[in-house]
């Protein structure tokens, strides 16, 4: 019976941590600088990352969304000025995408929020809690792998 209790306190503990790391997310990320993104936005700069261009193709597997559901998406971002496409000169039907100036500025933003979540998350852990922590999220991490391929 303290298995099934403790199974609803870790769904109520998962669904009110997925909620306040959405609001608290977007409460710090979407400043007066970015009010003009989401943070769905954020994440797909994020997918794009500050390295090499990326084709479309892969930003969406990062995702899991389609190439049409992420284009919409990016021809805002686009006409926004944070990202910009190009056709690749090896393939012209591969269209790869970087961020400008200005997405990179909100990239750094958005990650910077991130490292001071992980950090305030795992400050106190010693190490054995560090890795038990790692070894649950990864169990839930390949659950929802399974669940997104059936």
């Amino acid at each position: 019976m303290a298995r099934r209790g403790g199974a609803v306190e870790l769904n109520e503990l998962l669904v009110n941590l997925f909620n306040r790391v959405m609001n608290a997310e977007s409460k710090a990320v979407i400043t007066e600088e970015f009010r003009d993104i989401s943070n769905n936005d954020m994440h797909i700069m994020e997918a794009i990352g500050v390295r090499e261009p990326q084709n479309v193709s892969t930003i969406a597997g990062k995702l899991f969304v389609t190439v049409g559901t992420l284009t919409v998406n990016m021809n805002s971002l686009e006409k926004k000025g944070y990202i910009e496409r190009k056709r690749s000169t090896e393939d012209k039907r591969v269209v790869l995408v970087t961020l400008t100036e200005k997405g990179r500025k909100a990239f750094f933003h958005h990650r910077d929020f991130h490292k001071a979540m992980i950090h305030a998350a795992v400050k106190n852990l010693d190490q054995d809690e560090m890795k038990a922590l790692i070894n649950c999220l990864n169990k839930l991490n390949t659950f929802f792998e399974e669940k997104q391929n059936e």
